[in-house]
C-alpha cells in the first residue's frame, strides 16, 4: 500500500500520486461529470485551486437542464429503460421561480440584460447567463462536449472513468484521482402510484416531457401534484384545455381559473375508466400529467454499495457532499433540493476544491458518520424522510450555508440573501399567479445594493 512520499501518511489519506492532503496547494486530477450549474461552478473553483480539471458533458453546449430541447422522450412516462432519454425538462413558457439575485454567484451576479430585464426571466436568459459565466472564467476549454460518462469505478486507489464519444461512438478509459458528480437530478421522472391505473385507456406523461400547450386543446387534463411545474403547466394549458383538474395533497395556493378544479389525492381508477379522488369526486379525463418530481440516478457510478441511491435519497454523505468511506476522492455537488442551486453549489464547490488542495481537512471517517446520523435524527424528529440529501428544515439550511462559508474563509452570508428567499416563499404562497410581475423591484434593489458585499444588481 502507498504512503505519502513527503510525510509517510497512512494509505487511507493518500492518492495514487503519493501525496497526502496535509500538504496545501496540492494539485489533483479531477473528473467533473456534467456542465450544468453545479458542474460549471465546480470546474471554476477546482481550477482556482490549481487542480487539473476535465469536465464531461453529453450535450454540445453548457447549461444542463437549462438547455431547451423541443424533443420529448420515446416513453412519455420515462419508465422504459431503453427509451431515448432527453436530459432537459424545460418547457417553452418557463420563467424562473426565483428572482435573479438568488441565481447569482458571489463574484458574478446575474445582472439585468437588454435581452430580458425581468426579475424573473425566461429560461433563455438563464442559459445566456451560464454561457457568459463559462466564457468569463475559461471553463469551456475544460469541457469535453458530446461525451457521455458510462462508468465510474474505484480501482487500486484510483478512479477509472469510461466515457462514450458520441461523434466517433468510441469508449475512452481514463484515470483520475478524484471525481465530482454534478449530473443533476431533474431528468429521471418519479411517477405517482395509482390503484387501477392499468385499466385506464387515456394518455399519461410526466411533466419532464411537457413542452407546449397545443396538444391538450379541448382535452380534460388531470395534473398530479402542485409545485412549480404543475402550477406553470396549469396556467399554460388552461386557456386551450376543456377542463383542468388538479390532484393535490395541500392546496395552499387555490388559484382561480374558470376551467380549473381542485381535488384531493387520487383514490383509484374505476372499471369504467373514471378517476375517483379521496374527497369523493370523480372525473373522466383524456390525459394525466404526473408533476411528481424526479429521482436521483447515477447509473454510471459503481461504488460497490458504499453510496446508496434510493429515489430522492443519496447517502451517506458528509455535509451532503462526501461519502465518508470514499472521501475526499468522491464528492457530490448540488444534492440538496430545498435551496437555490447557484449559491449552494458554489459554496460546496469551494469546499471540495479546498479539501482536495489540502487547505481544509475532513474529520475522521467515524466523525463524519456521526455527523450524518445527527442529520438523520433531526429529520426523524420533524417527521421528514431519513435522507442525507434533504435540507427541509430552514434552520438547518441556514446553518449549513453559514458553515460552508466559514469553511471557505468567507464572511457570513449577507442578511438580504436569506430575507429575499423568505420573501420569495411568502409571495409564492400569497400571490402564486402574480408574484413574478408584481414583485417590488425598487425595494429589493435598494436593500441588496446597500447591504451586499459585492454590489449586485437585480
Amino acid at each position: 500500500m502507498a504512503e505519502c512520499s513527503v510525510c509517510a501518511a497512512p494509505p487511507a489519506t493518500v492518492s495514487f500520486s503519493r501525496h497526502c492532503l496535509r500538504h496545501a496547494n496540492r494539485s489533483v486530477k479531477v473528473a467533473v461529470i456534467g456542465a450544468g450549474v453545479s458542474g460549471l461552478v465546480a470546474a471554476r473553483e477546482l481550477q482556482r485551486e490549481n487542480h487539473s480539471v476535465v469536465v464531461f458533458e453529453q450535450n454540445d453546449v453548457v447549461g444542463g437542464n437549462w438547455i431547451y430541447d423541443p424533443r420529448t422522450e420515446s416513453d412519455p412516462l420515462g419508465l422504459d429503460p431503453n427509451r431515448e432519454t432527453i436530459h432537459s425538462s424545460i418547457y417553452v413558457s418557463l420563467r424562473t421561480n426565483l428572482p435573479r439575485a438568488l441565481m447569482s454567484f458571489r463574484d458574478f451576479p446575474f445582472l439585468r440584460s437588454r435581452h430580458d430585464p425581468r426579475t424573473f426571466p425566461s429560461h433563455e436568459e438563464v442559459l445566456r447567463f451560464l454561457n457568459l459565466f463559462s466564457d468569463r472564467f475559461g471553463i469551456r476549454q475544460l469541457i469535453r462536449f458530446g461525451t457521455r460518462v458510462v462508468r465510474v469505478e474505484r480501482e487500486n486507489e484510483e478512479w477509472v472513468v469510461e466515457s462514450l464519444d458520441r461523434s466517433s461512438d468510441s469508449v475512452t478509459r481514463e484515470v483520475f484521482e478524484a471525481v465530482v458528480v454534478c449530473s443533476g437530478h431533474n431528468s429521471i421522472p418519479r411517477i405517482a402510484e395509482i390503484e387501477g391505473i392499468e385499466r385506464w385507456k387515456g394518455f399519461q406523461m410526466h411533466s419532464h416531457n411537457y413542452r407546449v400547450p397545443q396538444p391538450f386543446r379541448h382535452q380534460v387534463v388531470l395534473l398530479i401534484g402542485y409545485r412549480h411545474s404543475a402550477f406553470d403547466i396549469m396556467v399554460d394549458i388552461s386557456p386551450v384545455a376543456k377542463e383542468v383538474h388538479v390532484s393535490v395533497k395541500d392546496n395552499r395556493l387555490d388559484v382561480k381559473f374558470e376551467n380549473v378544479k381542485y381535488h384531493d389525492m387520487i383514490k383509484c381508477v374505476n372499471e369504467d375508466g373514471s378517476i375517483s379522488f379521496q374527497d369523493g369526486s370523480t372525473i373522466f379525463a383524456d390525459t394525466i400529467i404526473h408533476c411528481t418530481g424526479y429521482k436521483y440516478s447515477f447509473p454510471y457510478l459503481d461504488t460497490n454499495g458504499i453510496v446508496e441511491v434510493q429515489d430522492h435519497c443519496v447517502g451517506p454523505l458528509y455535509k451532503h457532499i462526501f461519502p465518508p468511506t470514499l472521501a475526499p476522492w468522491l464528492s457530490f455537488i448540488g444534492i440538496p433540493t430545498q435551496e437555490p442551486i447557484f449559491r449552494i453549489a458554489e459554496l460546496q464547490s469551494m469546499y471540495v476544491a479546498r479539501v482536495l488542495s489540502g487547505k481544509n481537512f475532513l474529520p475522521q471517517e467515524e466523525e463524519m458518520t456521526e455527523s450524518i446520523q445527527y442529520i438523520y435524527q433531526e429529520m426523524e424528529k420533524n417527521a421528514l424522510p431519513k435522507s442525507s440529501c434533504s435540507l427541509s428544515l430552514r434552520p438547518l439550511q441556514t446553518d449549513y450555508k453559514h458553515w460552508l462559508a466559514a469553511q471557505n474563509g468567507l464572511p457570513p452570508l449577507e442578511e438580504w440573501w436569506e430575507n429575499l428567499l423568505i420573501e420569495y416563499f411568502k409571495k409564492w404562497i400569497e400571490l402564486p399567479g402574480k408574484y413574478k410581475d408584481q414583485w417590488d423591484d425598487a425595494y429589493w434593489d435598494g436593500i441588496i445594493q446597500t447591504t451586499s458585499t459585492f454590489q449586485i444588481q437585480i
